[in-house]
């Protein structure tokens, strides 16, 4: 009897943690950016036009614009040259690179970038996604850019991440093509079936 309902009290669990840290993340995000641009709509619209939820519609408004702008040649080129000069900031140039490079993965204008595959590992299969195909890399630090080209400088390999189950971790490999097979799983599926080892299945 006792062994069913905690079978029970799980089932509930499971079932309910999902939804509320889902709800919760949501909550975060929308109380955050509020509060975010809350101060810099007090310069703009008086109290009497501001209202609970203005500020996320700012936010999101400004993303919107950010995203168009950044559609412009001239626009990029000089986001480029701020970021040429963060890269010469040494602490700021190691966090930023990295929160970058993070970001980039999963950025919709990279073709090819972020690519679900499956890699041949001493007789196993295991889900990866490519980082890099071609042996050319662009970097804004030019030093960085020919140690990175010397080591991907192999036509026939691809640098490919392998993530691991349940954390934030994996490694990339410099793998030769032969070893690497088109997967026809998209990029979240594939990250939430490593993460989960397979127990979510595909969909």
């Amino acid at each position: 009897m006792f062994k069913s309902i905690s079978k029970t009290l799980l089932t509930g669990f499971i079932t309910l943690l999902p939804v509320v840290l889902t709800a919760y993340f949501l909550y975060w995000l929308v109380v955050t950016s509020e509060s975010m641009m809350i101060t810099a709509l007090h310069w703009v619209v008086s109290d009497e036009v501001y209202f609970p939820g203005l500020g996320v519609i700012a936010g999101l408004i400004v993303l919107f614009v950010i995203g168009l702008l950044m559609k412009a040649i001239l626009v990029r080129k000089l986001f480029s040259f701020g970021e040429r000069q963060l890269y010469k900031v040494p602490l700021i140039k190691t966090v930023y690179r990295s929160i970058r490079d993070l970001f980039d993965f999963f950025s919709p204008n990279k073709e090819g970038f972020g690519k679900v595959v499956t890699v041949d590992v001493n007789g196993m299969t295991m889900i990866g996604f490519v980082t890099q195909e071609s042996s050319s890399h662009e970097s804004s630090d030019q030093q960085d850019s020919s140690k990175m080209s010397a080591f991907v400088q192999q036509p026939d390999s691809v640098l490919v991440y392998l993530p691991m189950s349940y954390m934030i971790g994996g490694f990339t490999l410099l793998i030769p093509k032969e070893n690497i097979h088109a997967c026809d799983m998209s990029m979240d599926e594939a990250m939430r079936f490593v993460l989960t080892a397979g127990i979510t299945g595909k969909s």
